[in-house]
């Protein structure tokens, strides 16, 4: 191979090179995040919340603990409220209402 040859090659695999660390390195539009089939029904506030929190529970209501249960659940908790944790969520579903028309109503400790 003739020296002019491989200098032409070496230009386009360098170019081709480039190309590819700039396409790799150039900003990604960020996903649209994924939209969840469900949403919340509404944000509902202390006064709300105090109707449904009595001995014995209501039927057809459920308040659920969201907080870990160690040391925030077992520090106090709302009288009759199931304490699944987010975390375990998934694993704690059959701690839930079988009731599908059921009032669930979830309190964690706020916004972190």
């Amino acid at each position: 191979m003739t020296s002019r040859k491989f200098l032409s090659l070496m230009f386009v695999a360098s170019f081709l090179l480039l190309l590819v660390v700039i396409g790799c390195a150039a900003p990604q539009r960020a996903a649209k995040p994924a939209e969840a089939d469900w949403k919340f029904h509404s944000i509902v506030d202390v006064a709300f919340v105090q109707q449904y929190a009595m001995v014995p529970q209501s039927e057809g209501v459920m308040i659920i603990d969201s907080r870990p249960y160690k040391p925030k659940y077992v520090n106090g908790h709302i009288p009759t409220a199931v304490n699944i944790p987010d975390s375990q969520f998934d694993k704690l579903t059959g701690k839930l209402v079988g009731d599908k028309n059921a009032l669930l109503i979830f309190y964690c400790g706020g916004p972190t």
